[in-house]
């Protein structure tokens, strides 16, 4: 009877799916890998969330993710009353429903202690009861036997960092130093620690830098356009569009994050990205003394250049998904032209330095 309830419920979930409207997030693959979309922090029901798991499911696959997991708390609990407590609830009860969706669903846990060393994320766990310890270091060590990626949340949260600022306590470089951490936020919710120093501990550590929505509340009513056009996503570069392909990249450290008109990654991903972005056409005018030629940006994140070289432009605003024409000099049929580009951050205090070359044939 189980049974054809469950295939009842996929059933009519997988009919939904036709008629709701399914979002593309357009940003390109670079070479050898494929671009996945992804939000690996929310909450439902089972913790302090406010929506059933397959909420989240829906959600996921209506803003054009790859893959999602669902981190309720392992130590908080706040409707126990009303909900019994089942770690494993939430990924038993959302997995049927991602796998009809052809999404892939992590199997997540948060693990929520004060600072240090605050909330830390268990990701590709097997089980999430195993996890329910009064020793931090046994309750990871845990996670870690079962193949988890330990990524370190909200470092800078004023909640528990008074003052903004990211930090990684000896407990943290513990964990480092036994290879029981993996990554760390540098974006959740609506914050960022761009002017912090989580880019530079990840790119020390040798760490994945991640971005999350941690979601509580419905998605359509926390991010809303113009202001919040989409959510928080870590982009993860795999091999393939598979579970081990995902899990592979991120201990690789092969991730950046893209949040609003924003992008932060090491320069070796967020290069390649670029460029399969943003391609220059062949000039379709020559006066003698100047080219005009067009740039396409072929992705939903918009191109700031700035510090444009001499004789061409000193700043041009690419808008997402669009064609934009440019003049220069002739000399840039055998130079590229040279930008920076201010919303796609490299480090503290850095973004991407990266060339646009004319097409000549």
């Amino acid at each position: 009877m189980k049974t054809k309830i469950l295939l009842f419920t996929i059933l009519i979930l997988s009919n939904l799916t036709l008629t709701a409207q399914r979002r593309v997030l357009n940003m390109p693959d670079i070479p050898g890998y494929v671009t996945l979309k992804c939000d690996f922090h929310m909450h439902t029901v089972f913790s302090d969330g406010l929506v059933w798991p397959t909420v989240r499911v829906g959600e996921a696959w209506r803003d054009g993710l790859d893959a999602l997991a669902i981190t309720d708390h392992i130590e908080y609990q706040p409707w126990k009353e009303y909900i019994p407590t089942d770690h494993n609830a939430a990924w038993k009860i959302a997995k049927p429903v991602a796998d009809a969706y052809n999404l892939i669903l992590v199997h997540g846990a948060e693990i929520t202690r004060s600072m240090p060393p605050g909330h830390l994320n268990a990701l590709f766990i097997e089980d999430a009861d195993s996890l329910d310890k009064p020793d931090f270091m046994q309750v990871i060590e845990a996670a870690i036997k079962q193949g988890a990626f330990i990524q370190y949340n909200h470092p800078g949260w004023k909640a528990q960092q008074p003052d903004g600022l990211p930090r990684l306590y000896p407990v943290h470089l513990e964990l480092i130093a036994k290879g029981w951490l993996h990554g760390i936020e540098y974006f959740n919710e609506f914050e960022t620690y761009r002017n912090a120093t989580v880019m530079e501990m990840c790119r020390e550590h040798k760490l994945a830098v991640m971005g999350n929505s941690d979601i509580h509340d419905v998605i359509s009513e926390t991010y809303v356009a113009p202001a919040n056009a989409h959510r928080p996503v870590t982009l993860v570069f795999a091999k393939e569009r598979t579970m081990e392909s995902l899990k592979e990249a991120m201990f690789a450290g092969r991730t950046a994050v893209w949040y609003g008109d924003s992008l932060a990654g090491f320069e070796q991903f967020t290069g390649p990205l670029f460029r399969a972005a943003v391609k220059a056409g062949k000039p379709y005018r020559d006066d003698g003394k100047n080219i005009f030629f067009e740039i396409r940006n072929n992705s939903d994140l918009p191109m700031m250049l700035t510090d444009g070289p001499e004789g061409a432009p000193s700043e041009l605003t690419l808008p997402a998904n669009s064609i934009t024409r440019v003049r220069a000099d002739r000399r840039y049929l055998k130079q590229s032209l040279a930008y920076n580009v201010s919303n796609i951050v490299t480090g503290s205090g850095t973004v991407l330095r990266t060339e646009i070359a004319v097409a000549l044939e």
